[in-house]
């Protein structure tokens, strides 16, 4: 079958990329403005074309253990929310990490904090990237920036999850997941048997043969030593995942005098602030972090000492500027600029604020 092309949105995409990927099962709860995921789903009833079950839970705390789960029977499952809902799902989301389980997440990002709005946000960096439950852990973190990269981040989130034994997430936001492009769908994958899941997943609860044992999935450990290490192994394996899986795009770089930082939609807003700033004869690239961890901190380093600055520009009052800040260790100065609450700043804005940082 060749590819199909469709007008849709960044929601139906996921969805759609879903089934498409043999994924065996969502749970979810709805919440705006990432609602459409599982309306779709509902939409397309795959339990009767490819057998993936579609579950609304009766709350997003019911639905990341749902996940749970399913991922220590090895499947492919996933669940989708928005920013109040994934603050609900932390504690199960550090369990899924501690139990070393592969699932996919997906945060269509809104404003806070509490209820706040249903508007379009960056503010959830800091609770993904940093670890927004309990524990040393990391999530695989794909920050899409069109509706194309919502359907292609779909298996490249599972086939990382699966390959890490980690949780990974598509940290989106409003503006992508309620925007129409065209995309073009890959072609329909076969879910796994139970067979290649054990194979492939040897640790899963799958059921095994009456003379050996079961496989027991947990994150608890209760002597401290052993789970010391746990620890290491975690820290061990993050390590791993930083040095073999890193995503970035640059755009005019090489003879900038000015770095935009920026992931999601806002590099989309900072394409054209790029265009208008080189327009006026300011040399401006971008860096866009496709994935917000693994960090591309050595990219960033490799332009610090060669600019005049650097500035990141993210709907939120400034998260990853951290990580910006980290990664070229004092050798440029680096600024923030972002807009609060829900509201999209528009690539004029961002020009200014460029200009009255560095005094340009």
């Amino acid at each position: 079958m060749s590819e199909e092309i469709f007008l849709m949105k960044g929601n139906e995409a996921i969805a759609h990329a879903a089934i498409r990927y043999g994924a065996d099962g969502y749970f979810g709860y709805p919440i705006t403005p990432q609602s459409e995921i599982m309306e779709t789903l509902m939409a397309e009833t795959p339990w009767k074309t490819t057998g993936m079950v579609v579950l609304q839970a009766e709350s997003e705390t019911a639905s990341i253990n749902m996940v749970y789960g399913g991922a220590g029977c090895g499947k492919a499952v996933m669940t989708s929310s928005s920013s109040p809902g994934m603050s609900l799902m932390q504690e199960g989301i550090s369990y899924l990490a501690g139990a070393e389980l592969p699932c996919l997440l997906v945060n269509v990002m809104r404003g806070g904090p509490g209820l706040g709005t249903i508007q379009p946000s960056q503010a959830d960096y800091f609770q993904t990237v940093k670890g927004g439950g309990h524990g040393d852990y990391k999530l695989i973190t794909l920050a899409p920036a069109s509706v194309q990269e919502m359907v292609d981040f779909v298996a490249l989130g599972f086939d990382m999850s699966f390959k890490y034994n980690n949780p990974a997430v598509i940290l989106t936001d409003g503006v992508i997941g309620q925007m129409m492009e065209k995309v073009t769908l890959p072609e329909f994958k076969r879910r796994r048997t139970d067979d290649e899941i054990r194979e492939q997943c040897p640790w899963a609860t799958l059921g095994k043969p009456a003379n050996k044992k079961p496989n027991v999935i947990t994150s608890l450990e209760l002597d401290p030593y052993k789970m010391e290490i746990n620890n290491e192994k975690f820290q061990a394996k993050y390590k791993q995942i930083e040095e073999e899986f890193v995503l970035f795009e640059e755009k005019n770089c090489e003879d900038a005098e000015y770095i935009l930082v920026a992931f999601g939609s806002m590099a989309r807003i900072c394409q054209k602030t790029m265009e208008l700033a080189r327009e006026a004869g300011i040399k401006v690239g971008l860096i866009r972090p496709i994935t917000l961890w693994p960090f591309p901190t050595e990219v960033i380093s490799k332009y610090a000492s060669k600019v005049a600055g650097m500035l990141t520009v993210e709907m939120n009052a400034g998260q990853m500027i951290e990580d910006v800040r980290l990664a070229v260790e004092g050798k440029t100065k680096v600024e923030h600029f972002g807009r609060l609450g829900g509201i999209v700043p528009t690539p004029s804005e961002v020009l200014v604020a460029l200009k009255s940082k560095f005094d340009l």
